[in-house]
């Protein structure tokens, strides 16, 4: 960027100053539409603390810049790299209708871990993944998955917390639960992962997400030389052996089941079509299979973001729940109601909880999964107030910020369900409201995820009363998915009758 500018749409240009080892946001210098409730913005620039520290301050200092810049800023990270943020619904339906690829700073350090599977492709080599994958999550693929989402294992091991009125991490036992979910629905593998102690998988990915977080956040680190020379480097890649064996382990496994056909007629007649039977059996028009590559690339991020996506949204749904219990009474009432004495789920049952997918919804609100996705331009893009960024610029969307932007929600850190009343969403823009992004490139299992979130969160509230420890309140994290850097806590009871 030599060290002055980009050169935008001819009636405007947009002039950044370099000074190194800063982060500057700016306002962009031309009218606005009368939409946004003001004639004219000044180009001014906001001096700040040069890195973020990992303190679980920066989520709330990005919310802060939001309420200054209500539409969009621009990020520096070192010398040379700027972003654009977007946190207005305006802003982001402009950005997530297009199928752009994703930024090649923040997600090309993935491509070691995941391969170039659905999250990292771009072009043609996307669009042909996706729609082979796509039957993979059809209704009739879902349905049998409803009562292999949550066994009584989580529960049974949480109760020994139930008589003892002291808090728990509870992230650690999610994800495990989310993992051997993960597992069974989607390759038909059972695992003993959440009663044989720490699991080599989730500590790898606690890792990997850990130090590909730290590299993109590290300038020097952009240098493949000098991060595979340096001891993050050398744990990233002890980190990416044991996720690669694992899911390894999982192929192998199935390959082995299905040798001839004769043995993999009758392997598949006595369980559920899934999604690893869906890769290894997807051909496109020109009866091209996919590659044993390929393959790999998808089940590690699906195996990842099947897992700890949901762990993370999860997590914080428990603890919302846990703070608010006059919103989790209601929501144990109805879901007891739906079940009428059954101890399971059934695919009929989802419908009947309204008010707790409201609740769910609500906390995605607060705590999205994945707090903020990046693209980069390859042509250029014009957004709703006419001004236009040029190719090659990445644009974030920062949906955890969109989401407590107080000019499109009315008190944004209060958590209030009857925001998705029906009547109550009809008013907002779809926009608004992306925990799972939206658009082409939006995410691929959410109906997967939402129904594990509906029927986990029935059943841990049909045998617990989930309380809240005032002295935990998590420091929130802007990683892969959102974590919490002091974890996040909880204390339970047994619900009346569960004694």
């Amino acid at each position: 960027m030599g060290g002055a500018c980009y050169q935008g749409s001819s009636r405007q240009t947009l002039l950044c100053r370099l000074v190194p080892n800063d982060i500057k946001f700016a306002r962009w210098k031309r009218p606005y539409a009368p939409y946004f409730g003001f004639k004219y913005v000044e180009w001014e620039q906001l001096q700040c603390t040069p890195t973020f520290k990992g303190d679980g301050t920066e989520m709330d200092r990005m919310v802060a810049w939001g309420k200054q810049y209500p539409y969009a800023y621009t990020m520096w990270l070192g010398p040379s790299f700027c972003a654009l943020n977007v946190h207005h619904p305006d802003f982001m339906k402009t950005l997530l209708s297009s199928s752009e690829p994703k930024d090649e700073m923040r997600y090309g350090f993935l491509e070691s871990w995941i391969g170039k599977g659905l999250l990292l492709s771009e072009g043609k080599r996307w669009f042909r993944h996706r729609r082979l994958l796509t039957p993979g999550f059809h209704y009739d693929i879902l349905k049998p998955y409803i009562k292999l989402t949550f066994s009584c294992i989580l529960q049974d091991k949480w109760q020994k917390y139930a008589h003892t009125g002291k808090s728990f991490e509870l992230f650690e036992h999610v994800s495990l639960m989310t993992l051997d979910t993960i597992l069974k629905c989607a390759f038909n593998c059972r695992s003993n992962c959440q009663t044989e102690g720490t699991n080599a998988y989730i500590k790898a990915v606690y890792e990997l997400s850990f130090l590909s977080s730290k590299r993109s956040r590290t300038f020097f680190y952009h240098n493949d030389l000098i991060f595979n020379l340096s001891p993050h480097g050398f744990r990233y890649r002890n980190a990416c052996k044991v996720a690669h064996s694992h899911t390894e382990e999982v192929i192998r496994k199935r390959r082995e089941a299905l040798k001839d056909d004769t043995k993999k007629q009758s392997t598949q007649s006595k369980r559920h079509l899934d999604f690893l039977d869906i890769l290894l059996s997807a051909k496109d028009e020109h009866q091209h299979s996919l590659s044993d590559a390929d393959i790999r690339a998808e089940v590690d991020t699906f195996m990842f973001e099947g897992h700890d996506t949901t762990a993370s949204g999860l997590s914080f749904i428990l603890y919302s729940l846990a703070c608010h219990p006059e919103h989790q009474n209601k929501c144990r009432d109805e879901i007891l109601t739906a079940l009428e004495g059954k101890d399971t789920m059934e695919w009929d049952d989802l419908s009947k909880i309204p008010y707790t997918t409201m609740c769910i919804k609500e906390s995605l609100r607060l705590y999205p999964p994945v707090p903020g996705i990046s693209r980069t331009l390859t042509k250029p893009m014009t957004f709703v107030d006419g001004r236009t960024l040029p190719a090659g610029f990445v644009v974030t969307a920062a949906i955890y910020s969109v989401h407590r932007n107080e000019t499109v929600w009315e008190n944004p850190n209060e958590f209030n369900p009857l925001r998705f009343l029906p009547e109550n969403v009809s008013k907002r823009s779809p926009h608004a409201f992306v925990p799972f992004a939206a658009g082409p490139r939006n995410c691929i299992g959410q109906n997967f995820a939402m129904n594990e979130l509906k029927v986990a969160v029935a059943l841990t509230l049909k045998r617990y009363q989930l309380m809240a420890d005032p002295t935990f309140k998590p420091k929130i994290l802007p990683r892969l998915v959102l974590r919490s850097l002091n974890g996040i806590h909880i204390r339970i009871k047994p619900v009346d009758g569960n004694q």
